[in-house]
């Protein structure tokens, strides 16, 4: 720490802070459509004051006084989500905080207000506010007696605002960097679609086709490839329909205990694709075929809506949560089921290595490729797709349900409720490209050998926005070390008309603070002797 900075206390720079009241003083009966503002813990993690959801009446507001905000205070989230801070813009109206926030006011005499929230977001004060959090399952701030004495660097005024000046030019260039970063993570998003758009034309394998042709070698039209397909399903029916009776003469063996295995359902055989149905989309090479999802698929469906029993160490029982928007799962918090409803459920539909997990309910269509083996089941908020592995590529099938068809095809058929859902037998009825299996295998390499570049570009491009993010704290922790003015700006810093060392700006206000409370007390001596 320079010479002219000091040590204080967060007490001793700010004229007063406050939790929301607790408990019964801010029940949702005390709500009223027009009032007072009761803001909340958003406001201050999205510094964003434009939507207020409640509001309270003058009688409560008066009671709450003590809670009460306005333009210049600031809110501090210390529930949950903790340690973000925002301030009320001057055009806020008047109001109270919920028990989710801390109010407080800023002695700017002692403080520049902006020099206060770096300082505030910086990882050296967050980590003094947070350290002693406590609560269990939703963190909470620590309490006031704790946050009163941690400590702080108090740099001279002029100082103050030299390096709010600085810190804010370095952010700039830095949120610019950031800012060109997302853009070109965005155009790759963008590259990738456009990749398996082309795919699913049969334009990245125009090549392969034409030399094959040129060789004299013919690969199995798509139509051949159906009728395959459907001795395959029938045949696969067939060993299921063994295998259900085995599981019913079991359960009839162990006295009929619990309910009785569910029949499997036979194929279902989709529709033909009708001109209609493909009129927006791009006509398809000469061997390949428009067919249906749920024709190219042993089977598309998903297990009971009723849910199980959670158990310990049972087998894990995945729901949307557990499916990670880079294509992984998270078994460690999956809920577990007993041996006897994963056997039952099983009987239905059992996602197994190969097949795509496509979820239906809320984020639809982020699916994800079953590429490992083991024994779980998957709730009714994510439909399986068992593909016929023998037969058709699973890479190919889960790109394809990537694509932009498929993102057509979920619009098309989406049911918007409360929360956006798809049904089975509209996943069955997307249309699907066929090809041969030896061109969506080459389709396979060509798609992989594209977006394994944009993988590497991508992780450079987050490692960059890390670093970025580093450098912000860095900047902050150089700022509040004192380390990251010159000494040519310190010395510009010390001709202006309010410099003082900071030891003495602390020694005034100190000094006002005590005159105001003998002030109070004598007041207070004065109601009571009239009394």
């Amino acid at each position: 720490m320079r010479e002219d900075w000091t040590e204080c206390t967060f007490e001793e720079i700010v004229n007063s802070f406050k939790r929301g009241p607790f408990g019964g003083d801010l029940k949702k009966s005390f709500f009223v459509e027009k009032g007072y503002c009761v803001y909340e813990q958003q406001h201050a993690i999205n510094n964003d004051f434009t939507t207020i959801r409640y509001f309270i009446n003058d009688e409560r507001f008066k009671k709450l006084e003590a809670c009460v905000v306005g333009a210049g205070d600031y809110i501090v989230s210390c529930s949950g989500t903790m340690g973000k801070i925002a301030r009320l813009p001057q055009n806020a109206p008047k109001g109270i905080i919920n028990q989710a926030l801390l109010r407080i006011s800023l002695n700017d005499k002692i403080m520049e207000h902006n020099y206060f929230v770096h300082y505030f977001r910086s990882k050296l004060f967050q980590a003094q506010i947070l350290k002693d959090s406590r609560g269990s399952g939703m963190q909470n701030l620590a309490g006031m007696k704790e946050i009163k004495i941690v400590p702080i660097s108090l740099a001279p005024l002029p100082v103050q605002r030299a390096i709010v000046s600085k810190i804010e030019a370095l952010f700039s260039d830095l949120d610019n960097g950031i800012a060109n970063f997302k853009k070109a993570q965005e155009q790759l998003k963008i590259y990738r679609q456009a990749v398996l758009k082309k795919a699913f034309e049969g334009e990245l394998t125009k090549e392969w086709r034409e030399k094959r042709a040129l060789s004299g070698v013919e690969v199995p039209t798509a139509e051949e490839l159906l009728k395959q397909i459907k001795e395959e399903r029938q045949n696969h029916y067939n060993q299921q329909i063994e295998d259900w009776k085995k599981a019913v003469k079991e359960w009839e063996k162990n006295g009929k205990k619990g309910k009785r295995p569910s029949r499997v359902s036979k194929p279902k055989e989709v529709s033909e694709v009708k001109e209609s149905d493909i009129e927006n989309y791009e006509t398809l090479p000469s061997r390949w075929k428009w067919s249906r999802f749920g024709n190219v698929t042993y089977k598309i469906g998903d297990i009971d809506h009723k849910m199980p029993k959670t158990v310990e160490n049972g087998y894990p029982y995945l729901s949307t949560g557990n499916l990670n928007s880079d294509g992984t799962i998270d078994f460690s918090g999956a809920k577990t089921i007993s041996k006897e409803d994963f056997d039952r459920l099983a009987l239905k539909i059992k996602p197994q290595k190969g097949d795509i997990i496509f979820p239906r309910y809320g984020t639809i269509g982020r699916n994800i490729l079953i590429d490992f083996d083991r024994e779980f089941l998957v709730s009714y908020s994510c439909a399986i797709i068992k593909n016929i592995t023998s037969l058709m590529s699973s890479k190919f099938a889960l790109y394809y349900s990537l694509s932009p068809v498929i993102k057509k095809e979920i619009k098309r058929y989406t049911v918007e409720t409360t929360q956006a859902n798809i049904g089975i037998a509209s996943i069955e009825n997307f249309v699907f490209p066929l090809c041969s299996t030896q061109e969506q295998n080459q389709i396979v390499q060509e798609i992989e050998s594209r977006l394994s570049v944009c993988d590497k570009v991508e992780q450079s491009i987050s490692e960059s926005i890390v670093k970025a993010e580093a450098l912000r704290q860095s900047i902050l922790k150089k700022a509040f070390e004192g380390k990251l003015l010159s000494e040519a700006e310190i010395e510009q810093c010390k001709q202006a008309a309010d410099y003082e060392p900071a030891s003495e700006l602390l020694k005034k206000i100190k000094a006002e603070k005590l005159a105001k409370e003998q002030e109070k007390k004598k007041t207070t001596t004065k109601k009571k002797s009239k009394k």
